[in-house]
């Protein structure tokens, strides 16, 4: 298997085939989510759906077919997705009326639809959620950070003032980072997209976003104010307490399944998968070892530990197959399996299970009457150990001490001749998009958000041309 420091994308592409995860659909750049890896996705919904529904927000579903001339309605919003869209044209042998597009985003169908359920301020504030499918014809694609079909979530929301939509745009990007650093074990950058990089439509985009091993970044989640744009074109209206008929204000917020590519990509090592406990779909393996056919009170035994582990909750899996302890142990690491118990004839005698953490090199023998315990404590404790160590590589690679294009271009060249990852830096922005596309043009940065003010130190002057700098930004490479 070729490491990470060999070749990342490479590695990436062997640990979530090995991990049995997904496979290739027939369809170009289309994939399929294998049991393992769609209850990854499984979970993390767990985890998002219980905070929207604790304010509220409240699940709906959407067709994915949706008239064109929807999109006409929003020009910036249409000029986003047109090179993405996928359009269906014929049915039943006849060429359609009109074409339909396979949904990009849903802020168009879902539009229309609230401005015939949103009569008075008393439907207000109106909030759902859609869990879907969404299509972009990528033209380069990776499997879970960037395929033609992806799943996501997407929140939908409508208020009578700018202040209520705000202040919810801002709870979606706090929802996002808690879970994704709580849950997936992964730190973030916070912070608001520079105009170039907004969402299609909207007013303000804000971002969080995630780094991986090699340095380049992940756009994690997004959460948009649109203001009363979307309102305007597709007559979002209601009877205000003063009697008038006024626009009411929108957002957006999102996040999909390339949270699973970003999960693999922050923790994953050379020896294959390595997933969070709270979202791994078997989080404690068993496995018999020495002559335990012929031992029944090694699978007794096995059978009461797993059912204490199941009376907490614990997704636990007992491995009993003909295969070789060793190619068990190894099948589980590809897999990501946080915790391994490995139990034989003379544990029984000693009244222990011997146990292996998939993220350290040493084994623990833990007494059968402590073994509950134990397990509940170290896929806590794991959980912890991994967002350190993502943090950890984080702060390793993050750089706030470049200011000049020569300083940038030293640092990618030190970056190569040591092998290291070039990670996020810490730039001064002249605000204009020339500047903008010139560090993408000379460095292959891109701007990734502008940290909330009291987060960083401002940066003074533009890397580019030198002058006052009106924002400080993060920059890096990209998927």
């Amino acid at each position: 298997m070729v490491t990470r420091k060999e070749d990342f994308s490479k590695w990436y592409l062997q640990t979530i085939q090995q991990a049995d995860l997904m496979d290739y659909a027939p369809v170009r750049g289309c994939m399929i989510f294998r049991p393992n890896g769609y209850e990854i996705w499984e979970h993390i919904k767990e985890a998002f759906d219980a905070r929207f529904k604790e304010v509220g927000i409240r699940n709906a579903y959407f067709p994915m077919l949706i008239p064109e001339h929807f999109f006409s309605k929003e020009a910036d919003h249409i000029e986003g997705f047109a090179p993405e869209l996928p359009w269906v044209t014929e049915a039943a042998g006849e060429e359609l009326e009109e074409k339909l597009a396979l949904r990009p985003t849903s802020e168009t169908i879902i539009g229309d639809a609230f401005s015939r359920w949103i009569n008075s301020y008393r439907d207000l504030p109106m909030e759902i959620n859609q869990w879907a499918n969404v299509f972009r014809w990528e033209k380069r694609t990776l499997p879970f950070l960037r395929t033609s079909e992806f799943l996501w979530q997407e929140g939908h929301t409508v208020h009578a003032t700018a202040e209520e939509a705000q202040a919810r745009t801002m709870w979606a990007l706090n929802v996002y980072k808690e879970v994704i650093q709580e849950t997936l074990a992964m730190p973030v950058f916070m912070g608001e997209k520079t105009p170039s990089e907004r969402f299609a439509g909207a007013e303000r985009t804000f971002s969080v976003e995630a780094m991986m091993q090699d340095g380049k970044s992940v756009q994690a989640g997004t959460s948009h104010y649109m203001g009363t744009r979307f309102a305007e074109a597709f007559d979002i209206k209601y009877l205000n307490k003063e009697n008038q008929h006024v626009h009411a204000f929108t957002t957006s917020f999102g996040v999909s399944t390339r949270l699973i590519g970003s999960l693999i990509m922050v923790h994953s090592d050379d020896q294959g998968l390595v997933l969070p406990p709270a979202l791994a779909p078997q989080q404690v393996v068993f496995i018999p070892v020495g002559p335990w056919q012929k031992n029944p009170e090694i699978i007794e035994k096995i059978d009461e530990l797993f059912n204490q582990l199941k009376d907490k909750g614990i997704r636990a899996v007992v491995d009993d197959s003909d295969k070789r302890p060793g190619n068990k142990f190894n099948e589980w690491e590809l897999r990501g399996a946080p915790l391994r118990v490995e139990i034989g004839p003379r544990d029984l005698e000693n009244n222990q299970v011997i146990i292996k953490a998939r993220d350290l090199e040493d084994k623990v023998e833990v007494e059968f009457d402590q073994f509950e315990n134990y397990i509940l404590e170290e896929l806590a404790t794991m959980q912890k150990r991994l967002f350190d160590r993502a943090k950890e590589m984080y702060d390793e690679n993050t750089h706030y001490d470049i200011n000049t294009m020569e300083d940038l271009e030293k640092h990618i060249a030190k970056c190569q001749d040591e092998n290291k990852p070039t990670g996020y830096v810490l730039v001064g922005w002249d605000g204009t998009e020339e500047s903008e596309a010139k560090i993408q043009e000379l460095t292959g940065f891109t701007t990734r958000n502008i940290p909330f003010s009291g987060t960083v130190t401002p940066k003074e002057t533009c890397i580019i041309t030198g002058k006052p700098a009106v924002e400080t930004v993060w920059i890096a490479r990209a998927y």
